[in-house]
């Protein structure tokens, strides 16, 4: 059933994108209203509990806090390999696969980047199913804004969905089959994990577009709807307070 449901889905966003793109219309923010609540509920949380807790992060020691980038890193290989293949990167799927591979074992599961060292540069463009529907002429859809996650659309949401129906083999091993190596706790915390390690890179960025915004909410929102465009795109160029690179290459205090 729930397959047959996503299969509706992105059949119906495929005839939606379609008509989007010819009308070349901008992202519309359909839900306003609720999109506004939700993100104050959002910052609200941000501002009690996720904030702390990157700047607790951020204040460990180097070591600790790359090791940390670094698996949760690698574990987004599991993501962006099937996406690679599905837009027809395979330059980029091999590189991921091969740096997944060492990584996972040499490098104790992602702790030390060995593949680097091997001379297996890094990818940066991380792949998910959003930005694979996306290649695929699908329109972004009305613009979303979930508790907790945060700023999405429509076709980022179902590319989510996707990866949960399955498409994601970290979820597949630790919360919908029992594989008796992990639990469903090593998927959250990982996932969480991964949260803290992005906020505590982008905390500057984010305070300050926060202090000379007019308009937060809006400010987030063409951010994020510019980034995603950019990842379609495989753009090199990084938005602010989008960065997700290494921490040897982020200044912070």
């Amino acid at each position: 059933m729930k397959k047959i449901l996503l299969v509706f889905i992105i059949n119906f966003l495929l005839c939606f994108g379609v008509n989007a793109e010819t009308e070349k219309k901008e992202v519309k923010d359909c839900f306003e209203g609720v999109n506004r609540a939700t993100f104050a509920f959002n910052q609200g949380l941000d501002k009690a509990i996720f904030k702390p807790l990157a700047k607790g992060y951020r204040a460990l020691p180097s070591p600790i806090r790359t090791g940390t980038g670094n698996v949760v890193s690698n574990l987004s290989n599991l993501i962006t390999i099937p996406n690679n293949l599905l837009q027809g990167d395979f330059h980029s799927a091999g590189i991921n696969t091969a740096r997944l591979a060492v990584n996972s074992t040499v490098g104790i599961l992602g702790i030390f980047d060995i593949a680097k060292q091997l001379g297996i540069v890094k990818d940066y463009r991380k792949e998910d199913y959003g930005q694979t529907l996306g290649t695929w002429g699908v329109s972004e859809g009305c613009y979303l804004v979930l508790p907790i996650l945060g700023p999405s659309t429509l076709r980022d949401s179902v590319g989510s969905l996707t990866a949960f129906l399955g498409g994601d083999p970290w979820y597949n091993v630790t919360v919908k089959n029992d594989t008796h190596y992990f639990k469903e706790s090593d998927y959250y915390m990982s996932r969480g994990a991964g949260g803290i390690d992005f906020r505590a890179k982008n905390i500057d960025s984010f305070d300050n577009l926060e202090k000379n915004s007019m308009d937060f909410y809006a400010s987030v929102r063409s951010l994020y709807l510019q980034d995603r465009k950019q990842k379609i795109l495989n753009s090199k160029k990084i938005t602010n307070t989008q960065d997700d690179s290494d921490w040897d290459d982020i200044k912070s205090e």
